[in-house]
C-alpha cells in the first residue's frame, strides 16, 4: 500500500504565494515521477506540475513561470512553490505519485484565492 498526504494550501489573496507539500509513505521500490493536478469546480482536473526522478519537470502552460516544483525522494516528498496566485488557480489540488509502475493520488487540497 502506498499513501500520499498532502499538506499546506489554504486561502490566499491574488497576487500571493502558497507551498503545497505532499509525502509518500508505503511501500516504495521505485519512484518514476511525483508530481500536482488540479481541478475546479464543474472543469476537468488539469496537470500543474510533475518531476521526475532524474528531474526532469513539466508544467501546465497556466502555471509556467509562476510555479515550481521540487522534489527530495529519498524522503519521497515533493513540493510545489506558488507564486503569483490569480483567482482561477482556485481548485483543489492533487498530489500525484507513480510508484512501483503504478499511479496513486492524494486526497485533496484546497487552495482558495481572492480577488
Amino acid at each position: 500500500q502506498v499513501q500520499l498526504v498532502e499538506s499546506g494550501g489554504g486561502l490566499v489573496q491574488a497576487g500571493g504565494s502558497l507551498k503545497l507539500s505532499c509525502a509518500a509513505s508505503g511501500s516504495i521500490f521505485s519512484i518514476h515521477s511525483m508530481g500536482w493536478y488540479r481541478q475546479a469546480p464543474g472543469k476537468q482536473r488539469e496537470l500543474v506540475a510533475t518531476i521526475t526522478s532524474g528531474g526532469s519537470t513539466n508544467f501546465g502552460d497556466s502555471v509556467k513561470g509562476r510555479f515550481m516544483i521540487s522534489r527530495d525522494y529519498a524522503k519521497k516528498t515533493v513540493t510545489l512553490q506558488m507564486n503569483s496566485l490569480k483567482p482561477e488557480d482556485t481548485a483543489t489540488y492533487y498530489c500525484s505519485g507513480t510508484f512501483n509502475f503504478a499511479t496513486y493520488w492524494g486526497q485533496g487540497a484546497q487552495v482558495t484565492v481572492s480577488s
